[in-house]
């Protein structure tokens, strides 16, 4: 608890030095969290900080109790308040601290510890800066519900990121993981997904040697860009040959043959194979990965085209979107097209409850579990991106098993996003052949590149002018990565993600 409360207090101090001239207003409540509450307090008082303590219940945890009875030598009794709470609590400081509930509650607070919740919204509302320990006192750790939670700034966890902080991203603001030494006990191989960090994909990253050439690189074939769609599939081109592969082929309808020879100079084309040897030589005898489903179809010419190439081409294989949907309720007839092959599908939410034949609530509701799941029943090569906040990567059998990417922002809620992460899986499959890794490095990048794009105005929400090219622009500068070890405690940072005119 010692060693919790005083990194945050670090953190506080690195972060808001400047308004901590503004006072602060620490919030502790009566377990725990209000223990490390009471750290907080008493090592920001000790720098210099006027730290103001309210606990709406008395401590009463033995922890809890002793941390308080250690930070009260180094608070005048007149800042600290147990009384009843006052119509406000603001007295103006510009930064508090929510020490009120931690990991272990759950459901809707209630009485006081309510109470102070409501009084805390006001100040955020003229400005002050809300820093949550652990958790966003009201937010379920293991679902991501929030009842009567105030959005934080900053929170600052402990040990290890929650489910709840990637469900609920925008409640937490900026997220901060701090090491409190837990050691061997958070790296135990428990079956707990993986958060994927920029360290992981730098080091599972294919290097392009100086002698590559273009096919060392890789050549990805891609089936889709059906009458009125070509648009899908030349999105995933874009983002496949700003990703490093070495050739892209769009295997398109005739339809859509010129526009996509014109918009794409960078990219061979063909039109959809009408019979076996078409397959064989335009994708089979050519391509070290196909990618099936962008812009694709769904009507029985699509749905023909489609076993086919299954049926012959038998290497690596990204499915998504319509190449999913059609195999709607029926993943065991889906499983018997992909035996043996390394295979990776990306579905939303929606796509995945039609193949699953479930609910898409159920979907959301174990998002953790149900592509691991999935993936066992389409083999034992197979891996599930399930696409969301956050995104879910599982595999059959491989390193993790399940693995999370939290990067993104809203940018990417939009048309032809899934077709450029597509683009990208593709490329990683080519050149890994590891479904699972390539997946979750496809996953990563392309949340990082929606973070990089600047934002077209600071009061919009930040994300309204900005268009899908922007995002594929910004694949370019987003294979490179920050070697340099994070700050000791810190061990993980994710970015505020919400938007800027209600941070």
């Amino acid at each position: 608890m010692q060693r919790a409360g005083a990194a945050a207090a670090g953190e506080i101090a690195l972060r808001y030095r400047d308004r901590l001239e503004g006072f602060v207003l620490v919030l502790a409540g009566p377990g725990n969290n209000g223990g490390d509450a009471w750290v907080v307090a008493r090592a920001l008082a000790t720098a210099g900080a006027h730290v103001r303590v309210v606990e709406p219940i008395a401590a009463k945890t033995p922890d809890a109790l002793a941390e308080r009875s250690l930070a009260v030598d180094a608070i005048a009794e007149s800042d600290i308040e147990t009384a009843s709470l006052r119509d406000s609590l603001d007295r103006g400081e510009a930064v508090v601290v929510d020490g009120l509930l931690g990991t272990g509650g759950s459901g809707e607070p209630r009485g006081d510890l309510a109470r102070a919740l409501a009084l805390l919204e006001p100040m955020r509302a003229r400005g002050a800066t809300i820093v949550a320990l652990d958790v966003p006192s009201g937010l379920d750790v293991s679902t991501g519900a929030a009842r009567g939670a105030v959005r934080a700034d900053l929170t600052l966890t402990f040990g290890t990121i929650k489910r709840g902080h990637l469900i609920n991203r925008d409640l937490c603001g900026a997220i901060v993981v701090i090491d409190i030494g837990l050691g061997a006990h958070a790296l135990l191989r428990d079956g707990a997904p993986l958060l994927i960090d920029e360290a992981w994909v730098g080091a599972k990253l294919p290097e392009i040697a100086a002698s590559a050439h273009k096919g060392a690189r890789k050549k990805i074939a891609i089936v889709g860009g059906g009458k009125g769609m070509a648009g899908a599939a030349m999105l995933a081109a874009r983002a496949a040959l700003r990703s490093g592969v070495g050739m892209v082929k769009l295997v398109i309808s005739p339809e859509s043959l010129a526009p996509v020879q014109q918009s794409e100079p960078y990219a061979l084309a063909a039109v959809w194979p009408s019979d076996d040897a078409a397959v064989d030589r335009d994708i089979g005898g050519w391509a070290d990965a196909v990618v099936i489903g962008p812009g694709l179809g769904r009507d029985d010419e699509s749905r023909a085209l489609l076993e086919r190439v299954l049926r012959r081409w038998k290497g690596p294989t990204v499915l998504d979107a319509d190449a999913l949907t059609l195999f709607e309720g029926h993943a065991a007839a889906l499983a018997e097209h992909l035996a043996g092959r390394p295979v990776l599908i990306t579905p939303h939410p929606v796509e995945f409850a039609r193949l699953a034949g479930v609910d898409v609530s159920d979907v959301l509701t174990r998002r953790f579990d149900v592509g691991r799941e999935m993936a066992a029943t389409l083999g034992e090569r197979a891996a599930v991106l399930l696409k969301g906040v956050p995104t879910v990567v599982s595999g059959a059998s491989g390193e993790g098993q399940c693995l999370v990417s939290a990067n993104g922002t809203p940018a990417l809620a939009t048309a032809g996003s899934g077709d450029v992460l597509s683009g990208i899986a593709g490329t990683m499959l080519a050149q890994l052949e590891d479904p699972l890794i390539a997946g979750a490095i496809a996953a990563w990048v392309h949340g990082r590149a929606a973070e990089r794009v600047p934002s077209a105005s600071p009061t919009d929400g930040g994300v309204r002018g900005i268009a899908l090219e922007d995002v594929v622009n910004e694949l370019r500068d987003s294979w490179t990565f920050d070697a340099r070890p994070m700050r000791y405690p810190v061990i993980a940072v994710l970015p505020d993600v919400g938007p800027p005119a209600r941070r």
